[in-house]
């Protein structure tokens, strides 16, 4: 852009609004030096957010809506464009989007603490687990298919090309079922992305018998990056237990080497690459943290290892037995239980219940990994979950009216019906469960 262009597109002198002539380079009235031009505004230029409908103004007034000049212009005295709503996303000052329109879903960590920002959208599709199959020949063979309109073909970046939905991510529903053991996690219908991660594994011991374990995560909503501080707990965690189970450690002791792990694991994330933890001053401020539960099933013991508010709980095949909770939660309500300042139901309804006094992560001021060892002396199913799942099913009576009848023999079944419980209840939190059926042989049972 030439400057003689940009002289002559000036209406008045900028300092003193004499009129000027084409070709000044100062102002007959004030001397105002013209090349100097201003710095354009640093803030963006005003939206309208609402736009009366055509006609609608002129019927009213008698006469042309008198709209307000644009706030910018370029060279060519052209306004800027006119944004409607539908337009372009609106953002605030500090760039995040506006509130959408009233009824829109919002999302919350509970049902009445918001959840810490992160830059998602609650996606609109329905649940993907729920909608009907596509019609054969609906896309080409092969293709991905909407969840959404179920008839769109899926493009490389996720969209369906025929509504535009964002499809579900990959973490949004996970299930695994490996020999004795099953798994299933869940975005639930609150948060927009699933924070929790889970391992299920088997190995064999020394002496050749077998050694079941699940993981069950929890990312801390309110910190940085939780979605990658439970799957890095996870991974370490298991990773470890498959090493030294092995070897012949003590499940328990496994256990607890498994917490540390996972603990370093995830205090790992706090550090920028290159840079030294100890010479990082900030690496607590708000540190990528989650919650673990793990169990192991080896020997005959059954073997829970905890830190945070995530549960064991203890379902007999007989139901006409007792069922228990094995784990206490790292959580106010617990503390204030366990004080005797409140009765149990008096605390978990307390809107700082679900305040965590123990997590993994760089900002937790000492780790005190939990574990315990149990020899039951009947057969059950053991089931790891989150606080997704036990918030709709907290007693270990109401867990285990929630437990399906064939879970035992259905493990990766129950799982799913579990998490359609939470669902069913609100799926307020991400929900994820494991579930282990543990047999105990019957004295006398293989013998001659």
């Amino acid at each position: 852009m030439s400057q003689s262009h940009q002289q002559a597109s000036l209406p008045g002198c900028p300092s003193c609004e004499e009129p000027l002539e084409p070709g000044d380079l100062f102002c007959g009235a004030c001397g105002y030096d013209l090349s100097a031009v201003p710095a354009p505004p640093g803030d963006r230029p005003t939206v309208a957010i609402t736009v009366p409908a055509q006609g609608a103004g002129a019927a009213a007034a008698g006469g042309p809506v008198e709209w307000p000049p644009a706030s910018v212009t370029d060279s060519a005295d052209v306004p800027a464009p006119t944004h409607r709503p539908a337009d372009l996303p609106g953002v605030d000052s500090g760039g995040k989007p506006l509130p959408t329109a009233e009824g829109t879903a919002v999302r919350y960590d509970e049902p009445d603490a918001p959840e810490a920002a992160s830059g998602d959208f609650e996606l609109a599709a329905p649940d993907p687990r729920a909608a009907e199959h596509a019609t054969a020949g609906a896309v080409a063979a092969g293709a991905k298919v909407c969840v959404a309109c179920r008839s769109g073909r899926v493009d490389t970046d996720g969209y369906c090309e025929n509504c535009g939905h964002a499809q579900p991510r990959e973490r949004d529903h996970m299930e695994q079922e490996l020999g004795s053991v099953a798994a299933v996690s869940d975005r639930g219908l609150r948060h927009h992305r699933n924070e929790d991660a889970f391992a299920v594994s088997t190995t064999a011991l020394p002496d050749g018998s077998p050694a079941v374990v699940a993981i069950v995560c929890d990312g801390v909503s309110s910190a940085s990056r939780p979605d990658e501080a439970s799957a890095a707990a996870a991974g370490a965690a298991n990773e470890a237990l498959l090493e030294s189970l092995p070897r012949g450690t003590h499940p328990q002791q496994a256990m607890h080497e498994a917490i540390l792990a996972a603990s370093e694991a995830v205090n790992a994330l706090a550090q920028e690459p290159g840079q030294a933890l100890e010479h990082d001053q900030h690496r607590h401020q708000n540190a990528p943290a989650c919650t673990l539960v793990g169990a192991i099933m080896a020997g005959g013991l059954l073997v829970v290892g905890w830190v945070g508010d995530s549960r064991v709980y203890w379902v007999p095949e007989d139901r006409s037995h007792a069922s228990a909770r094995l784990t206490e939660d790292d959580s106010w309500a617990a503390q204030m239980v366990a004080a005797g300042l409140m009765n149990e139901a008096e605390a978990y309804a307390d809107e700082r219940a679900h305040a965590i006094t123990g997590w993994l992560g760089a900002d937790a001021y000492e780790l005190e990994p939990h574990t315990a060892s149990f020899k039951p002396d009947r057969s059950g199913l053991v089931v790891v979950c989150t606080d997704g799942l036990w918030n709709y099913a907290e007693g270990a009576e109401e867990m285990a009216a929630a437990v399906p009848s064939d879970a035992y023999e259905r493990p990766l079944h129950g799982a799913q019906v579990l998490v359609g419980h939470a669902l069913d209840g609100g799926g307020h939190d991400n929900v994820t469960v494991a579930l282990l059926p543990f047999a105990v042989t019957a004295p006398g049972a293989g013998s001659a």
